[in-house]
């Protein structure tokens, strides 16, 4: 009896433990389902949420595209404001950085710059007056060169009518003997030694005079108009006889000579002028007979005086004039 009863006392103690722990198991079980179902409860309510926040998102998406798409001024406002706002908050930040130095740095910069605008204000003033006194100039220079060039014409016309009253006047005389020609606008009057000499003679001979005194009628007319004799030899040395030594002296004698003639005949002295060239200014090589004969010449020059020219170029027309 006592062996059954050690027998069944340890299988009594066995059962009531296992019962015991089957029921904590089972409460336990219990409770991480009522947690489970608790936590499950809170994820759809959670999900609930999100769904409800992210359908509120798209409606606050969708207004805020509506508003966009039906106010694109508003909307560009928007970002300009924005912009500036960006701006004003960063011109801000590097205020509050450093205050104090930009200030200064500031101002030092607007003091720069106000003394160049300065400088430059004076710079441009002094090159407006600078313009304006060229172009008051270049006035001046277009009159004078229009009043140049208009002398310049009427001084060609002058010498070219010159030209044709000399011409007309001398008309008779063979023109191998005589020629009237313009060059570098001068008239020159090219008068051979076998009209106005006889061979070695100072002394024009009376055929000569008569063309000296028909030009001298022209330049009587003339006033203006200065007079250049110059007298020319060939390369055949003078032989020394009386008070002439050399071609020298006889191209300056016979110079002399159709200059007294001249100023006989009415032309003032004061606008002739003799000179003698020798042989050293031909027209033609001093090789045949021909040629030297056409070097023994005399030259008369027929320039009209350049007063008035003179006097545009100093800038002193108007003195003519008594202006």
């Amino acid at each position: 009896m006592l062996s059954l009863a050690l027998l069944v006392a340890p299988v009594a103690l066995t059962s009531c433990v296992t019962a015991k722990r089957y029921d904590d198991l089972q409460a336990r079980q219990q409770t991480e389902a009522q947690a489970r179902t608790a936590a499950e409860a809170q994820t759809r309510q959670a999900k609930a949420d999100l769904q409800k926040a992210n359908d509120a998102l798209a409606e606050l998406r969708l207004d805020q595209k509506r508003l966009i798409n039906d106010s694109t001024q508003t909307g560009n406002a928007l970002r300009r404001t924005r912009v500036l706002y960006t701006q004003l908050t960063d011109s801000y930040d590097k205020l509050l950085k450093n205050s104090d130095r930009a200030l200064a740095d500031r101002n030092n910069d607007y003091g720069k710059l106000a003394k160049d605008l300065a400088t430059r204000e004076a710079e441009l003033g002094a090159l407006d007056v600078s313009l304006q006194k060229s172009k008051a100039e270049l006035a001046t220079r277009e009159a004078k060169l229009t009043e140049l060039t208009q002398a310049l014409a009427d001084k060609d016309k002058a010498v070219n009518d010159l030209k044709a009253r000399v011409s007309k006047a001398l008309l008779s005389f063979n023109s191998s003997d005589l020629q009237v020609k313009l060059k570098d606008g001068k008239v020159y009057v090219s008068l051979s030694e076998q009209l106005l000499f006889k061979s070695g003679s100072t002394k024009v001979d009376p055929k000569g005079q008569e063309a000296l005194k028909k030009l001298a009628t022209v330049l009587q007319e003339q006033k203006d108009v200065n007079v250049v004799v110059e007298g020319h030899t060939d390369n055949v040395p003078m032989r020394p006889t009386g008070g002439i030594q050399d071609n020298w002296d006889l191209s300056a004698l016979r110079a002399t000579d159709i200059a007294r003639l001249l100023t006989s005949a009415g032309v003032e002295p004061s606008r002739i002028t003799a000179s003698g060239r020798s042989q050293y200014v031909p027209v033609a090589a001093n090789d045949t007979p021909q040629n030297k004969a056409i070097n023994r010449r005399t030259e008369i020059i027929l320039t009209p005086k350049l007063d008035e020219l003179f006097q545009i170029l100093d800038g002193n027309s108007g003195a003519k004039n008594g202006k």
